[in-house]
């Protein structure tokens, strides 16, 4: 089966590594930072890796 079109609202979200892992920020790391910890914080500003149905959706709107 050949690729469709791209999501384009989903590549922007969205990244894919060379060996084809698919990465995206975390949630609820844009305002009201006061009230969280500071280790959830350091931990939401690094990409994490999209599994299970969630991967499966995303390579079909990334047309991978």
């Amino acid at each position: 089966m050949k690729p469709g079109k791209t999501h384009r609202a989903s590549a922007k979200r969205f990244k894919v590594t060379a060996t084809g892992r698919i990465l995206h920020m975390k949630t609820g790391y844009r305002h009201k930072l006061t009230k969280k910890r500071a280790q959830y914080k350091r931990q939401a500003r690094r990409p994490v890796e999209a599994t299970g149905a969630l991967k499966k959706i995303m390579r079909r709107l990334l047309g991978i």
